[in-house]
């Protein structure tokens, strides 16, 4: 008799626990979303692509810190900050606004916007912005030298990084989820 009331009461407990992680899973996804929407609306950046890259970036945690000076949802680096401050006509941005969510939202949209509009001759400027994103500008002009230049299999076959492409790939895979949430307009 005591051991069935064991086995209950652990069954509850566990079942509490997969229903609670669930839950807080499915609200930190949601959390960002306010942010993601109105940066997409503002520099026209497909919204499952910002909330896949927030996913990967900083798992939607505003206050994430990279190892190389990224900051935010979207880590982003100082110097892109500043580069976007100055597009929109405003002030100087200082680290700690990074870690809004709205200003680390915009200013990934628009690099983000910017990168695909870099890359707007290849055959899928999505990868090529995703890599340089991750990688940098001089990694991806490294890689895309030949064929790679505008075909995106070439580059990908040419990316000495294993994260990045394993970044590449899992931005991707995590757009197309988010896509029914977030349909093109």
């Amino acid at each position: 008799m005591k051991l069935r009331w064991v086995w209950l009461i652990a069954g509850i407990v566990l079942l509490d626990a997969i229903l609670g992680s669930w839950w807080w899973r499915r609200e930190r996804e949601r959390s960002q979303d306010g942010p993601i929407l109105a940066a997409a609306a503002r520099y026209g950046v497909e919204p499952a692509l910002i909330k896949a890259v927030v996913w990967r970036e900083s798992w939607f945690n505003p206050r994430v810190e990279g190892r190389a000076g990224e900051a935010g949802l979207m880590q982003i680096r100082l110097p892109v900050a500043r580069e976007w401050s100055a597009a929109e006509g405003g002030k100087a941005i200082a680290r700690e606004q990074l870690f809004d969510p709205t200003i680390n939202t915009r200013v990934g949209a628009w690099y983000l916007g910017k990168l695909l509009r870099r890359y707007a001759q290849a055959d899928n400027p999505l990868l090529y912005a995703l890599a340089d994103y991750n990688a940098g500008r001089s990694n991806v002009l490294r890689w895309s030298q030949g064929s790679a230049t505008t075909n995106s299999a070439a580059l990908l076959a040419q990316i000495t990084f294993p994260g990045v492409k394993r970044y590449v790939e899992s931005v991707l895979e995590r757009r197309d989820y988010y896509r029914p949430i977030f349909p093109e307009r």
